[in-house]
């Protein structure tokens, strides 16, 4: 007789959710070692958030791959249409386009879903580069990211590796803030809800994915914008949880504190590894301040938009 847990997992329905922005050559790679993990009850869906649905002719080479276009800007617009398209199923499954999901990943996420009482499963990303990368940048571990036993609580997440219970999600009546859509942050603030209403997410170790980045992605400029964008993102989305005046004043006070710390401490460590010629002080220096000064101003209102697209021709001509 099957176990209980077995059974579950025959009953249940899963989908698995590609969010994509012009990437097709990244589909081409990702989407057979999804079909590869699928089985009965799993369905794969490509969310094209490209205006101009240029991915559809790229995923409809793969049966038994649905594809859907949303045209409306934004990562937090495509997060929400997956919600969407997962009406009629019990989970939902992110996975970003330029990663690589591990032999076994799927299963992997599924199991400690069965194993925990729990609101979600988040796996590790660990990150593959198209070119050497910088000792600066690898010395400042701008590219680590956190690993944790098996079945740990996890109060944050973002949606590159991420498990949803949707009957936990559709309770819990969180959506995607699509006021974060192109400044980043969305994942943060739907998670943090997420388990403030409905439980803890829990980590699974074992379903790991490999995210491909691109040289233009490893330079000391772009890890230094995307720290100063996190530390931006953490402030915001902290003050839109906090209801009340007072709370929020309090909130604005502790980021100014925290912000300031690593603004302080930032650049006395630089100091110290350029006295010292410690390459690792130095780019651990820039790091916390970049992160600081971004927790600094996204504490008192200021927006960084990091995925800021171009302004069709068009519009150009008339603003």
């Amino acid at each position: 007789m099957p176990s209980s847990a077995s059974s579950r997992a025959d009953e249940r329905s899963v989908l698995v959710a590609v969010l994509t922005y012009q990437r097709p050559d990244d589909l081409v790679e990702l989407l057979p070692l999804l079909l590869d993990q699928a089985r009965p009850g799993v369905d794969l869906l490509v969310v094209d958030n490209d205006p101009a649905g240029a991915a559809a002719s790229t995923v409809a080479s793969f049966a038994g791959v649905r594809y859907v276009h949303e045209p409306r800007p934004g990562i937090a617009a495509a997060r929400n249409r997956a919600l969407t398209e997962g009406d009629g199923h019990d989970l939902l499954v992110f996975i970003d386009d330029d990663e690589r999901p591990s032999e076994g990943w799927l299963a992997a996420l599924l199991l400690t879903f069965d194993a925990h009482a729990a609101s979600g499963v988040v796996g590790p990303v660990i990150s593959a580069f198209a070119a050497p990368l910088d000792p600066w940048v690898a010395a400042g571990g701008f590219f680590t990211r956190r690993r944790m036993p098996t079945g740990s609580p996890v109060t944050v997440a973002a949606t590159n590796n991420l498990l949803l219970d949707l009957r936990a999600v559709r309770a819990a009546g969180v959506r995607f803030d699509e006021r974060l859509g192109l400044s980043g942050g969305s994942d943060t603030l739907f998670t943090r809800q997420l388990v403030d209403r409905a439980g803890p997410l829990v980590w699974c170790d074992e379903a790991v994915v490999t995210d491909v980045v691109p040289a233009g992605r490893t330079t000391r400029d772009w890890v230094v914008r995307r720290q100063f964008r996190s530390g931006n993102s953490w402030s915001r989305t902290a003050l839109m949880l906090t209801d009340s005046g007072v709370q929020r004043f309090r909130l604005r006070l502790s980021l100014t504190a925290k912000g300031g710390v690593r603004l302080i401490g930032g650049p006395a460590s630089w100091l110290l590894g350029a006295l010292t010629g410690n390459v690792r002080r130095r780019a651990v220096g820039v790091k916390a301040t970049a992160r600081g000064l971004g927790m600094l101003v996204g504490a008192y209102g200021f927006s960084y938009i990091e995925y800021r697209r171009p302004v069709p021709a068009a519009d150009a001509l008339i603003r």
